[in-house]
């Protein structure tokens, strides 16, 4: 049997869902808002796994639009709440605090019994990998939990086969900067050390650009964009790096389409060996 014919390049997403919910409770469209994305591989952040058995986020997201869930790990365990009885609007930065939809097991400073005039479920709050292409050698990198931070934190790893060799992909949510994230990101670092095979890593590093690429040396940002509040970012805390083995055909950052940030997109191939590593590409600077 003939070996399939591998693409010239690859579209890889990665979109923090905030459990397919606003920050009153109120569930959005994550599935469409997840379509329009156009993404053979995505990276998912706070997909939420019910302890009922229901599908998760991501599972969902897998079966309405034509993913494989490559992989999937709960961080945390939690409640769900119901939305919030309200019409506003608003993402403001004291409101959701108070009327957050999730209360994590070991969330400090907060009570785990939550509102008690509103119902919730209990599940986890995880990471997870989906793909629309042929993925092989799928690993999870375990990166511990840090004594500030409720959740532990992971890598998932894959290889995906694209025209002139192997591109290796990873995915991450990352621990905030308060909660102690540096020494986080050297074991980031440590583990993903740049190698002879090309890699790429996506998610939401709950840090600006700079200090991440300062954290994790030759890799290279593919896309430079505000991502964060949805509404009107001011910040990029959602990036594409990658090592000097892969360049960027397009970048981009998606629309507000409910989530508390927007989704990132961007098509890379692989550099051709004599010419130099592209840079990162997109709209505008954090």
């Amino acid at each position: 049997m003939a070996d399939p014919v591998r693409p010239a390049s690859l579209t890889l997403a990665t979109f923090n869902v905030h459990m397919g919910v606003d920050g009153w409770g109120r569930p959005y469209d994550v599935v469409s808002g997840c379509a329009g994305l156009g993404a053979d591989l995505l990276v998912l952040q706070e997909s939420w796994a019910p302890d009922s058995g229901a599908p998760s986020t991501a599972a969902r997201l897998a079966d309405q639009l034509g993913f494989d869930v490559v992989a999937e790990v709960g961080l945390a365990h939690g409640r769900l709440f119901a939305p919030h009885p309200t019409t506003s609007t608003s993402w403001g930065p004291f409101l959701t605090q108070v009327r957050t939809a999730l209360h994590l097991d070991d969330q400090p400073f907060r009570s785990r019994a939550g509102p008690a005039d509103r119902p919730f479920e209990l599940g986890w709050w995880g990471l997870a990998l989906l793909a629309r292409i042929p993925v092989r050698d799928v690993e999870i990198i375990p990166l511990g939990r840090l004594r500030r931070d409720p959740a532990s934190r992971s890598v998932i790893g894959a290889v995906v086969g694209l025209e002139g060799g192997d591109l290796a992909v990873y995915g991450t949510h990352m621990s905030h900067i308060t909660q102690g994230s540096h020494a986080q990101y050297r074991r980031l670092a440590t583990a993903l050390s740049p190698g002879r095979t090309a890699a790429v890593l996506a998610g939401d590093m709950n840090l600006w650009g700079p200090p991440v690429s300062s954290y994790l040396r030759g890799w290279h940002r593919t896309i430079v964009g505000r991502t964060w509040p949805a509404r009107r970012p001011h910040s990029q805390l959602d990036h594409v790096l990658a090592t000097p083995q892969v360049t960027t055909v397009d970048a981009r950052v998606g629309p507000d389409v409910g989530s508390d940030h927007r989704p990132v997109v961007v098509t890379l191939a692989l550099t051709d060996p004599s010419c130099g590593p592209a840079g990162g590409a997109g709209p505008d600077a954090p």
